[in-house]
């Protein structure tokens, strides 16, 4: 059992946390206000516990940013001494609204919010994974008729390998795992929710992943 920190309790942060403690991890959801989020928080396990997120980065093990990827710079920075020595997954993407609130325009273009995290927390050992899919899809990849993939980018090959196996956790088969190299790599996985507000405007908010085809 790995002690999980998630730190965002929005629809991405509430799924991954319900499937990561139905497989047996320690969850915690990081959240502003602990109090006043915990009541409320409809279908979430029991045993899933919430707390600050500067406590949610400092007790767990791995830790998760679901939060908005414009903020999540700012906000992670500020965390820089709980993240020390920590494996961050960041599964967000950094992207300006667009006029009908889907996602716009890149925050780093030539960049990513991945590569942006690794230099503001150097002795964090940065993730990207799981940004190229609607936030169902993290945990039910298996529902998709036809398989899907997850790409993985890092430059600390253990750190990806730990993750690689949370992802089997999540639903993940190998077969569907690419990692793609270091965390450069992001650029491209984060370049791809460009493709995204088309695909919903055009077919509404069903599953899908951006996906190789061989």
């Amino acid at each position: 059992m790995t002690s999980i920190g998630i730190l965002g309790a929005g629809r991405v942060g509430a799924n991954l946390a319900r499937k990561l403690s139905a497989a047996g991890h320690h969850v915690t959801l990081g959240v502003r206000n602990p109090d006043e989020t915990a009541a409320p928080a409809e279908g979430i396990d029991p045993g899933i516990s919430f707390a600050d997120q500067r406590t949610t980065a400092r007790t767990a093990d791995i830790v998760i940013n679901a939060t908005p990827g414009d903020s999540a710079l700012d906000r992670l920075t500020d965390l820089r001494a709980e993240l020390a020595g920590k494996i961050l997954v960041d599964v967000s993407n950094a992207t300006r609204d667009a006029d009908d609130g889907l996602p716009g325009p890149l925050c780093y273009p030539g960049s990513s919010l991945a590569e942006q995290l690794q230099a503001a927390l150097p002795d964090t050992h940065v993730v990207k994974t799981l940004n190229t899919m609607l936030f169902m899809v993290m945990t039910a990849p298996e529902t998709l008729a036809t398989p899907p993939t997850v790409y993985v980018s890092g430059n600390d090959e253990h750190a990806k390998k730990t993750v690689t196996g949370v992802l089997g956790d999540l639903g993940w088969q190998p077969a569907w795992i690419e990692d793609l190299g270091d965390i450069t790599t992001a650029r491209a996985t984060e370049a791809m929710i460009l493709v995204v507000p088309h695909i919903l405007r055009r077919h509404g908010f069903q599953p899908f992943a951006v996906s190789l085809a061989r």
